[in-house]
């Protein structure tokens, strides 16, 4: 062991899958944790001590976007400046950092050049593992339906968050092109959605041949396809083409809830920004509004469905704009977590799903993260609370009072 070794003494061990340990000692060894564990069986040490109330895995956002904007009228990405989006979300970034979360699966957004930059030491913000642009067919969910499909497509060729495709040669084409900006994994919407004018977010979109063969040139770079989902005939079609994950899955019954768990599918909940928008529906578009009163209940539903029947969870928020004042600010995912506990989940269950369980949505892309285990990445983080009694103060920023990314302290109280 290094004489750099970092040893972290808890009055509380939350290993991100199993038991807790009571009186716990974790010791980073450069970007990789060498011992988690009970202190009593702790190697030898001479180096300085933190000590923390609890000690946890950095959390995981699976289902994030920055997109580095002000509020959800996302028809403004295609007006405002490139530049000043980009700005907004290095902002996002270490709002996020600051709040635990030192891993984010960024599904459509900057996060492709955010992540590069970060990697370098430029910036200070979380392992982002994105997928470059959302790819949808011609009047599918991220398309932008009030402006002429020649500002869009202009807005696709120019490195945007959305990239149009109809047909198996130019779904292969939008593979690629992400592939080509270093994308982890690829998002496609298989529905329609909330946030998007026209389109009924029961309806599927994509064909089923244009499905499987995103699905097969995603996997031949070893990326796995993370679909957008809240029909039921979406999520049969992903699921039948081989999707890894379901997001969101407002319409999943029983015979859907089976099919995922058979294919070892997981869903990605997002009901932080569910209910954000159902208590703030004057802040959204009104056919928005209209969509997400529809929808409220049913995704809830589909929660307790998917936890009877033992499919696995991540937690993803879906979070996209800037500040704390915003509808849905990066910074503030850890309410993914109490809503968890809300619909049925225990607090452990839902720490769980944003730390042991988050990494295999990524597939081969997958990192050794999420757990307090001997050689998994040294991204962890403190609370001053107990988060296995209540789960919400991992909503609060100012309780998460340390952070390491890589072994290297992000976050520590003032001296």
């Amino acid at each position: 062991m290094t004489p750099s070794a970092v040893r972290i003494e808890a009055d509380l061990l939350v290993p991100g899958r199993g038991a807790p340990v009571t009186d716990g000692v974790v010791v980073l060894d450069g970007a990789r944790i060498a011992y988690a564990g009970p202190a009593a069986d702790a190697p030898p040490h001479d180096g300085p001590v933190t000590r923390v109330p609890t000690v946890m895995p950095g959390l995981w956002d699976t289902h994030a976007h920055f997109m580095g904007v002000r509020d959800l009228d996302l028809g403004k990405l295609l007006t405002e400046p490139h530049s000043v989006s980009v700005a907004r979300a290095v902002r996002s970034a270490a709002d996020v950092i600051q709040a635990g979360f030192t891993s984010v699966r960024e599904l459509g957004g900057h996060g492709v050049f955010l992540a590069r930059a970060i990697d370098e030491g430029t910036l200070t913000g979380p392992t982002i593992y994105a997928a470059g642009s959302i790819l949808s067919p011609t009047g599918g969910h991220a398309d932008f339906h009030g402006h002429s499909l020649a500002t869009v497509m202009d807005y696709s060729a120019h490195e945007g968050a959305t990239q149009l495709c109809d047909g198996v040669p130019d779904c292969l084409k939008a593979v690629r092109l992400q592939l080509r900006k270093n994308a982890r994994v690829i998002k496609i919407c298989a529905s329609g959605g909330v946030l998007s004018e026209v389109d009924h977010p029961i309806h599927q979109q994509f064909s089923g041949e244009e499905l499987r063969a995103i699905v097969e040139e995603a996997g031949r770079a070893e990326r796995v396809v993370a679909a957008h989902c809240h029909g039921k005939p979406g999520i049969m079609a992903a699921l039948e083409a081989g999707c890894r994950t379901i997001e969101h899955g407002t319409y999943l019954d029983e015979e859907a809830a089976t099919a995922m768990r058979e294919a070892g599918a997981i869903l990605v909940s997002t009901r932080a920004i569910v209910a954000r928008m159902t208590l703030m529906v004057d802040k959204v578009p009104p056919f928005a509004a209209t969509k997400i009163r529809a929808i409220v209940d049913r995704h809830a539903e589909s929660m307790h469905v998917a936890r009877e029947a033992g499919v696995t969870i991540a937690a993803g928020t879906d979070f996209a704009t800037v500040g704390p004042g915003t509808l849905v600010p990066l910074g503030l995912d850890g309410e993914e977590l109490g809503h968890l506990v809300d619909v049925g989940y225990t607090p452990l269950e839902a720490i769980e799903a944003a730390t042991a369980s988050a990494p295999a949505t990524l597939g081969p892309q997958a990192p050794r993260s999420g757990r307090l285990v001997a050689g998994y990445d040294a991204d962890v983080i403190a609370v001053d609370g107990d988060p296995t009694l209540d789960v919400t103060i991992l909503a609060n920023p100012d309780r998460v009072t340390h952070v390491w990314k890589a072994g290297s302290p992000v976050k520590a109280p003032a001296a």
